[in-house]
């Protein structure tokens, strides 16, 4: 994907975001790729508003023509995916509603307004196959499934309102399919297509490329094909 002006990517430092700096910087179709994360300047975490502020100023008075959010929390050292409802615990509950729902949201807050009023620009969440309702057929990982699924949502009203001011512009999200980084590892099964942060980066990059503003609001997965809600 190629194009004018700057690309900033959220949660560079993660293995997806990574991929995406690097993909988008050897590309060289961007003025500039800005990546955010925690270890940048100014540093952004996505569970504190001010510093979210304060990157979206920080890029003032560039009019960022692409802005993906590359976060995303599925498990750490004490919270696992849960496999029944006997498992659900509340700090789990709102830390994944922290990072998969209200950051992403924020981010769309401060970030959505930037976006050029004139002419073509994206900003792409990463959500999950496992958030569509629709294609729900195993159960399990409530915090995760209930946390991206709510992230969908979010996306698809806020297409609605950005469509107003910004009528070329796309807000979506995407699935990147199960990628070789540490948010997976631990559940990437045998049989199970896994594919290098590289390789997704520029799947996802082509993804984004081919949309237009008749697909703000959907959600696609690395293929291009549409995940139902």
């Amino acid at each position: 994907m190629t194009g004018p002006g700057v690309a900033v990517i959220i949660g560079a430092s993660g293995g997806i975001g990574a991929a995406l700096v690097a993909a988008l910087r050897a590309g060289g179709g961007y003025s500039d790729v800005v990546a955010f994360s925690r270890a940048s300047t100014p540093p952004l975490d996505i569970t504190d508003e001010t510093s979210l502020r304060h990157a979206a100023h920080s890029l003032a008075p560039a009019a960022p023509a692409l802005v993906i959010d590359a976060t995303g929390f599925l498990h750490d050292c004490t919270h696992r995916p849960e496999k029944s409802w006997r498992e659900l615990d509340p700090a789990q509950m709102a830390r994944a509603f922290a990072l998969n729902a209200i950051g992403p949201a924020l981010l769309m807050k401060h970030f959505l307004p930037l976006l050029p009023v004139a002419c073509r620009s994206v900003f792409a969440t990463l959500s999950a196959r496992v958030g569509s309702i629709g294609d729900n057929c195993l159960g399990g990982w409530y915090s995760y499934r209930a946390s991206k699924a709510a992230l969908n949502q979010l996306v698809r009203t806020a297409s609605i309102e950005l469509a107003r001011s910004r009528p070329q512009a796309i807000c979506v999200a995407l699935h990147p399919g199960t990628v070789a980084t540490s948010l997976s590892a631990p559940f990437a099964k045998t049989g199970l297509e896994v594919r290098d942060a590289y390789t997704a980066a520029r799947e996802l990059l082509a993804v984004l490329a081919r949309l237009t503003p008749a697909n703000s609001g959907g959600f696609f997965d690395h293929n291009g094909q549409q995940v139902p809600w």
